[in-house]
């Protein structure tokens, strides 16, 4: 059976493939071998442009441009290193060879092909290209994915900053807020999880077998090679390491999809609301021209963009779980239950944009239903027992919660009822007053405000 969108294994290359594919860029057997090729070409460059390695002296422009070139493989090119793969079950170093064939056509090179992987273990190659995939699937992929849905979310923030709303707390009536300020506490949160994302250091090594240039040293002892692999590190855009084992330790993929997944939670959070909001009615959806909500019931709009993006994102954050307490942990100076794990850095982060797109599009159809909204307030006039015993306290008039409690707490409250109330209080009549102006649609606060400055 030939592999496409219909007998692929998984729904991130199958049914959710048109979603993913721009992340094959990043997270590909075929990035990742292109990933190893062009490390080990700069290494080559790097160690041919130092004097202190006299037996391979600069290389000519031309031939730089050739060897960049090399770094640049096509797939057929990554066939080709599988191919070799399949006789040397070594990944690293089928990609070796692979690059000393390309250097027989080069004359000014050939001679040259043992300085190719010189002093390298294979993880000293394979912690650079991830760091170098992660590093673009960062910057390319996952930040204009958060910048989307935080541009989508402030803007409903903004329209909706003075659309009044009852509180739910523990599922019951609550002191109104407003729609948009709702939203800008999901804005306020993922602004700093994006950050938090920004943030995180990628490392990278290149250290040899354990970690101390142990052959770097026998060959070259008077180079310094710690300050020479952290220039050809960081020339790579990561952050140097000058302490690992064999492996560079992961800590840094730890904290990067420590830091999606808390992004993802509070989109879940978001999802969830923008669910009960929609069962209440509060907000509506664009029905969409042949769309079906149910098979058998005809009326059905139901909420799926959220419960797709919600299903999703508990996919990739079980993936982002597994990766960030497994990944650091290696017994001893190394050890291979990383290798296979790190093959799957892709897999949280297909998850993570299906639900994006989902989460775009379901908000992309959400409406405002403010006469659900407007009702649901004049019948929880209840509410607004919070303000008058405050201002009752303000004036020290005893029991003040007391008395309240007595007249809402588990009583039918009305519009009449609440005023009657507030009528019979002993406070200054500029107090009563505006007691009696209040009315639940009014009692937001600095909610309409902290929207819009959001």
């Amino acid at each position: 059976m030939s592999l496409n969108e219909l007998t692929a294994v998984s729904p991130i290359d199958g049914r959710y493939a048109a979603r993913t594919s721009p992340l094959r860029e990043c997270f590909s057997e075929y990035a990742l071998i292109r990933e190893r090729v062009r490390v080990e070409v700069r290494w080559f460059l790097a160690l041919s442009d130092s004097p202190d390695i006299p037996e391979l002296p600069p290389v000519s422009a031309e031939a730089r441009q050739k060897l960049l070139a090399i770094g640049e493989i096509s797939v057929e090119d990554g066939a080709a290193i599988k191919t070799i793969e399949r006789t040397t079950n070594h990944d690293v170093k089928a990609v070796e060879y692979f690059i000393k064939q390309q250097l027989e056509v080069v004359p000014e090179l050939a001679a040259k092909s043992e300085f190719v992987h010189f002093a390298c273990t294979s993880e000293d190659i394979n912690n650079l290209s991830y760091g170098c995939m992660l590093a673009r699937y960062r910057q390319d992929i996952l930040l204009p994915a958060c910048d989307a849905v935080l541009k989508v979310l402030t803007a409903f923030a903004h329209e909706h900053a003075d659309v009044s709303l009852l509180s739910r707390t523990h599922g019951q009536t609550a002191s109104p807020t407003t729609l948009g300020k709702e939203f800008a506490n999901v804005v306020a949160r993922l602004k700093r999880q994006r950050k938090a994302i920004a943030e995180v250091e990628l490392l990278g090594k290149i250290n040899g077998a354990v970690g101390n240039y142990n052959a770097h040293l026998s060959a070259y002892p008077d180079m310094d090679w710690p300050a020479f692999a952290e220039r050809f590190v960081t020339s790579l855009g990561l952050e140097f390491n000058p302490y690992t084992t064999q492996i560079e330790p992961h800590d840094c993929v730890a904290e990067l999809f420590d830091a999606v997944s808390r992004f993802n939670v509070t989109l879940i959070d978001l999802c969830r609301d923008c669910w009960g909001y929609i069962s209440l009615g509060y907000l509506s959806q664009k029905p969409v021209a042949g769309e079906i909500g149910s098979s058998t019931m005809p009326h059905k709009v139901n909420p799926i963009d959220f419960e797709n993006a919600e299903g999703n994102l508990g996919l990739a954050n079980a993936m982002f779980d597994h990766l960030s307490r497994k990944l650091p942990i290696s017994r001893w100076q190394r050890d291979l239950t990383d290798s296979t794990v790190l093959r799957n850095l892709g897999v949280g982060a297909g998850y993570t944009q299906i639900a994006v797109d989902s989460l775009l599009k379901g908000m992309g159809k959400l409406g405002v239903n403010q006469q659900a909204i407007a009702a649901d307030l004049d019948g929880a006039w209840e509410v607004l027992a919070e303000p008058v015993q405050t201002v009752m306290r303000r004036h020290d008039v005893a029991n003040a919660y007391e008395a309240l409690k007595d007249l809402t707490r588990g009583n039918a409250m009305s519009e009449a009822l609440m005023r009657q109330f507030i009528e019979g209080l002993d406070i200054p009549e500029t107090d009563k007053q505006r007691l009696l102006a209040l009315t639940p649609a009014a009692y937001t606060g600095q909610a309409a405000a902290l929207a819009r400055d959001i």
